[in-house]
């Protein structure tokens, strides 16, 4: 990489790049096929944190049973695309790609995430808030690539939920939500934290939201108060996807529903999330 410098492309699961070379968007001299490279997808639980290589496949994320006590994480891999797409993209290049409409920036956001890089500087981490500059813009610098993400485990008493809206499986997201609840006790809420997704340039962190449930009772009141400030933070933009009243109303359904499911996880039940799609 740093031989080519900016004429050549990395190449995880190619689930971005070779759309963009096949449109001429991306004309690359040469392509770094990082595939070859072994020890980058394995996934370990490791000194509290959960580790994931940076070419762990979605799909090998959501078939992963230690992922799945993190149901969150479980929600979100699952839900990405249809199966050819998780069978070749891959957690790292989403996350280096940094696509407003993607579905790891928000999940990851709500739990204790820190993402490794190695560089001809080194290896160096990043909180994932410090990751994120911009819409497809990343801390990483020149030739520097990602090589691991590191969950957090959440506490005890904790549940999320991450749900996006969509018109068929394949296709980006209108609107997502993402939820993680720690509980003080089985009504009360000790932390919340809850992002958005594709209403933004970059996922959008409900503060407002948040508030509506730290160290309230999460009931129906509560709840609705919380998705509607959700709905007041999003500034979306229209597109073929919808219209920005659309997406914020999305937004506040979406949000409403992550919580109920949140809580009900964080009391130990089993809850299967889907994502939600035009005529279901």
């Amino acid at each position: 990489m740093s031989e080519w410098g900016e004429e050549a492309k990395a190449l995880a699961g190619g689930q971005s790049l070779i759309p963009l070379m096949k449109l001429r968007f991306a004309r690359p001299a040469g392509l770094v096929d990082l595939n070859f490279i072994p020890g980058l997808s394995g996934i370990e639980k490791k000194d509290g944190a959960i580790r994931i290589g940076a070419l762990a496949r979605h799909a090998e994320i959501a078939d992963s049973e230690l992922v799945a006590t993190v149901p969150i994480l479980h929600d979100c891999a699952a839900g990405i695309a249809d199966v050819q797409v998780r069978n070749r993209g891959t957690i790292g290049g989403s996350l280096a790609e940094a696509d407003p409409s993607g579905d790891w920036g928000p999940v990851l956001l709500t739990l204790s995430t820190d993402v490794h890089s190695i560089g001809p500087k080194g290896v160096r981490k990043f909180a994932l808030p410090d990751f994120f500059k911009d819409a497809y813009t990343t801390a990483l610098e020149g030739p520097e690539l990602l090589r691991e993400v590191t969950v957090r485990m959440p506490p005890a008493n904790s549940g999320g939920a991450y749900v996006a809206f969509k018109r068929s499986a394949p296709v980006y997201a209108s609107a997502s939500a993402a939820v993680q609840l720690t509980m003080s006790d089985r009504d009360t809420c000790g932390q919340a934290r809850i992002y958005l997704g594709c209403v933004g340039l970059l996922p959008v962190h409900a503060e407002a939201a948040e508030g509506r449930l730290q160290g309230q009772s999460v009931n129906q009141a509560n709840i609705e108060a919380a998705a509607e400030a959700a709905m007041q933070a999003t500034e979306p933009q229209s597109d073929m996807r919808g219209s920005a009243e659309y997406k914020k109303l999305l937004v506040k359904h979406l949000v409403k529903r992550a919580i109920e499911i949140a809580v009900q996880r964080s009391r130990g039940e089993q809850v299967k999330v889907s994502h939600e799609y035009i005529g279901r």
